[in-house]
């Protein structure tokens, strides 16, 4: 480890007072440090932390000490859960990291953090395949055309691949991959490294990387990769590409600028390797990432809507422009109250200011800035165009909203969370504590958009909706933590209905004498399938039910198509015709008559064949060509059927219907078919007659 080396860093760092606002937009960079689960991202983070004196030394994810991970639950975890931010120093450039989890559940927190960046450092293990999380990284990056670097962390383990994981890389993404390194190995661990931009070698020490001659061994190595690089830099320069064709070279200079320019259009992605564990390839990462990944101001305008003109605008990295600002994460605690994260895209943000927040219509007073390393907060009194700070005690102020000039209104479009795909219905675990839970997840659906509180109107349960399994006990074991409110979460109950087939008969007589005025009540009804939920008719001819009494009839039988005869489940598509009855002038009355509807219901609804419904959802699939099949095999399965099969983006997407009682838990299902790499949506379709089966299960719990 760079020990001795990174504490004189540190204590230089302390020693000079380091001021985090004597930055421009030029000399930041904000850098999203993604991947998949379990690569190492926070421990790079730390590696990188340390190599720039902020921290006296590495913190370990197995004690719970590194900067990004400092929620209780990720220490209990030994994962992250939530984006983080930690800002650093580098050659007098300010890099603001921002560590996102890499577990599939928690693809809200990834989409805020790539937001939130200019570009992405990809994270993926040496282990000679594409990680899910870094494919999906990678693809993101590139559809949202953000400059990536793939960093192959692990390269101290016995059984690393280098070069077999960028063989994978370049197999996936064709023409882009630049590996700009080569391992230096002795035995089967990384010792040093072979730079092929600047065609200089260096050995891993004690006191950081020393330069050494290119070991013989590599040095063909090398020569092909500096060819490759020469025709992948001339790829992206028309004037390169004119000097290679005639003197079939380049020079590294032009090499370097071509790659540059690449790196820049999103055409080259360049892949670098290290151990983030053992602190070694790190520094080389870094200089590359200060010297290679575009500044805030070289990245294009941002889209915006002018609020005044009503157009589409890109808002450039201008520090003398009027502020633009956008929220990208919300955290909410009981006892400090709301912090917002944000990114300033133009202009400058002032402690003592006004802003104005057009998602919300209301302005919002700066009183407190600051910077963030992790759980710490540095106050600042102004935050420059192209970096990242958080706000405290905004009070009409979220995740998403713009915060701006009030003389130069504009609002940036909304950052793509996805959709809830598993409900779970939510019961207090003690009585008497509702409001505390409800009222505890709705505070979390503030901070995670990815997270929904809602009503079911038809069961009348309170469902909390989000990406899986893992991610709804997150907010389990948040809720208790922050709000302390215990939760059980259970499968919600289906809507199921009941509907009639057949036409039939009933009479419904309601007698009962009491002494004095007793009660009478007589109804004849036909009950018959329709298409609307409930259909009333009156018929009655010669006054035998008195047209006072009528609406008592359609009001017993309204009160009656909540519970249905089968398995207790409201009534639909049903109608109702009175067309003949009885009455007595003395003892009949509208409670008669309403119980008399009561009764012919119950007697009408058995004999028309009642059958129960459930409701159909249908779903839109997106998987990779390969798991189609496992896919179509499990739809059917659950009773599902295949409407038809499109192709968007590379991904086969299958249009299917099913049950929704067999779809509950399908989104652990498809992500266990498919690897993570599948998707789906699902909406109401209608309600169909269910098999007999169904019935009996129910009939059964």
């Amino acid at each position: 480890m760079l020990y001795n080396e990174c504490k004189r860093a540190f204590t230089a760092f302390n020693d000079k007072g380091y001021n985090p606002m004597n930055f421009s937009a030029k000399n930041i960079r904000n850098i999203a440090v993604v991947g998949h689960s379990g690569e190492g991202k926070t421990t790079l983070c730390e590696a990188m932390l340390f190599n720039a004196g902020v921290i006296e030394r590495m913190g370990k994810i197995e004690t719970g000490s590194t900067v990004c991970d400092f929620d209780e639950l990720e220490i209990a975890r030994k994962s992250s859960i939530s984006l983080a931010v930690a800002y650093l120093n580098w050659k007098d450039v300010k890099l603001n990291l921002i560590d996102g989890p890499g577990f599939y559940d928690f693809e809200g927190e990834f989409n805020s953090a790539m937001r939130a960046a200019g570009a992405a450092l990809v994270v993926t293990g040496a282990n000679g395949a594409v990680s899910v999380g870094a494919e999906k990284a990678i693809n993101l990056c590139l559809k949202a055309k953000k400059p990536l670097v793939v960093f192959i962390n692990g390269m101290d383990k016995e059984n690393a691949d280098y070069h077999g994981t960028v063989h994978a890389l370049q197999e996936q993404y064709k023409g882009k991959i630049a590996p700009i390194q080569i391992p230096i190995m002795e035995g089967n661990k990384m010792a040093g490294i072979v730079n092929a931009l600047t065609g200089k070698a260096y050995k891993f020490t004690n006191v950081g990387p020393e330069e050494i001659p290119v070991p013989d061994i590599y040095r063909r190595d090398l020569e092909e990769m500096q060819a490759a690089l020469m025709e992948t830099a001339a790829e992206n320069d028309e004037v390169l590409l004119e000097k290679y064709f005639e003197d079939g070279f380049l020079s590294r200079e032009d090499t370097i600028h071509g790659i540059r320019k690449g790196i820049f259009s999103i055409n080259v992605i360049p892949v670098m390797a290290g151990s983030a564990l053992q602190n070694k390839g790190v520094i080389n990462l870094m200089n590359e990432i200060v010297n290679y990944m575009p500044e805030a101001t070289e990245r294009a305008g941002i889209p915006a809507t002018d609020l005044k003109k009503d157009t589409v605008v890109g808002v450039a990295c201008e520090e003398n422009a009027p502020l633009a600002a956008q929220v990208f994460k919300t955290a909410v605690d009981a006892f400090v109250g709301k912090m917002n994260y944000l990114r300033v895209c133009r202009g400058k943000l002032k402690t003592g200011t006004d802003v104005y927040n057009p998602n919300t219509n209301t302005t919002e007073r700066i009183n407190s800035l600051y910077v963030v390393r992790g759980k710490k907060l540095e106050p600042v009194s102004e935050l420059c165009a192209g970096d990242i700070g958080a706000v405290s005690k905004l009070a009409n102020t979220g995740t998403n909203d713009t915060l701006c000039d009030p003389n130069a209104p504009v609002q940036f479009d909304a950052i793509p969370f996805p959709k809830p795909v598993l409900a779970m219905a939510a019961f207090a675990t003690v009585r008497g504590t509702e409001d505390k839970v409800f009222g505890g997840l709705n505070r979390l659906a503030e901070e995670d958009m990815s997270f929904q509180v809602t009503k079911n109107p038809d069961t009348g349960e309170t469902l909390a909706c989000g990406q899986g399994e893992v991610h709804l006990d997150i907010i389990k074991r948040k809720l208790k933590a922050k709000f302390g409110a215990d939760a059980e979460f259970k499968l919600p109950t289906v809507a199921y209905r009941e509907t009639i087939r057949a036409t039939a008969v009933a009479e419904g007589k309601h007698k009962k004498q009491t002494g004095g005025h007793g009660q009478f009540g007589r109804v004849l009804i036909r009950f018959e399938p329709c298409e609307k939920d409930f259909e009333f008719a009156d018929e009655v001819v010669g006054g035998t039910v008195p047209k006072n009494y009528i609406p008592a009839v359609e009001k017993g039988l309204l009160d009656c198509l909540g519970h249905g005869v089968l398995a207790g489940y409201p009534v639909i598509r049903m109608r109702a015709v009175l067309f003949d009855g009885g009455y007595h002038p003395v003892d009949s009355s509208e409670a008669a008559f309403k119980t008399a509807a009561e009764l012919a219901f119950k007697e009408g609804m058995k004999n028309a064949s009642p059958v129960l419904l459930e409701p159909i959802q249908s779903l839109k699939i997106a998987v990779p060509e390969q798991y189609v099949g496992d896919v179509m095999g499990d739809l059917n399965k659950r009773r599902g059927r295949i409407i038809g099969m499109d192709t968007l983006e590379g991904l086969q997407v299958i249009t299917a219907e099913a049950p929704q009682g067999e779809i509950l838990t399908y989104a652990t299902s498809l992500r266990s078919m498919t690897q993570g790499r599948g998707k789906f949506t699902e909406s109401f379709s209608r309600y169909e007659q269910a098999p007999d089966m169904v019935l009996q299960n129910l009939n059964k719990a």
